[in-house]
């Protein structure tokens, strides 16, 4: 099943994959399609097998293997007209099987929400090697404050020129910042919708 968020006057389609541990309708999926939908972007949501199969069952699942997950992006592309312009991408583990797909299918560019650059704790494995390589456009956008790569780790990883990483202000792993900051989540969801349209914009 593929949920559809269709805006007024799109520019663009997007095939948005959830994270490893929240499926297609959490408040972060949600949020951000609607947010994304606002500003002239369809987004179409679903679930990977595993997650269908916990949503159904009604506890915890471990995710697919990276094939599986892989084939099931490509199966939900198939369902995203191609009357505009497609992107794909994800949150987290979503983002990360985007990104790894994206030269090989009719599409403009990949969309990250919290790129999982390496487990949290674990900084040596490190998860960049096709993002050192030539392909098509990626966005990352990542809270500074994220345990699978914070910015200053980051900007070392010499990432292609291809990769552009939006910085979202003590964000942590879903963009969610200090109190401490002055900020609530809303001005960061706002900031990350931004940089997606602009990006979807600049490459559509």
């Amino acid at each position: 099943m593929i949920l559809a968020d269709t805006a007024h006057q799109p520019i663009a389609s997007l095939l948005l994959a959830h994270g490893a541990g929240a499926g297609m309708h959490s408040d972060f999926m949600q949020q951000v399609a609607a947010g994304l939908c606002e500003r002239g972007v369809n987004v179409y949501r679903f679930n990977f097998p595993y997650m269908q199969l916990a949503e159904q069952q009604g506890k915890k699942r471990p995710p697919d293997g990276m094939a599986k997950l892989q084939s099931a992006m490509q199966d939900a592309l198939a369902q995203v007209p191609v009357n505009l312009p497609r992107f794909i991408g994800g949150k987290s583990m979503g983002g990360r099987v985007a990104s790894m797909l994206a030269d090989s299918l009719e599409v403009q560019g990949c969309l990250c929400l919290g790129y999982p650059f390496h487990p949290p704790g674990k900084p040596e494995k490190l998860r960049i090697d096709h993002l050192q390589k030539p392909g098509k456009p990626i966005l990352i956008v990542q809270g500074q404050r994220d345990p699978f790569g914070r910015e200053e780790e980051i900007a070392g990883y010499s990432l292609h020129s291809r990769v552009q990483v939006a910085k979202i202000t003590d964000g942590d792993h879903s963009f969610v910042p200090r109190k401490s900051s002055g900020l609530v989540f809303e001005d960061n969801l706002h900031t990350a919708c931004q940089q997606m349209v602009a990006f979807i914009g600049a490459n559509k």
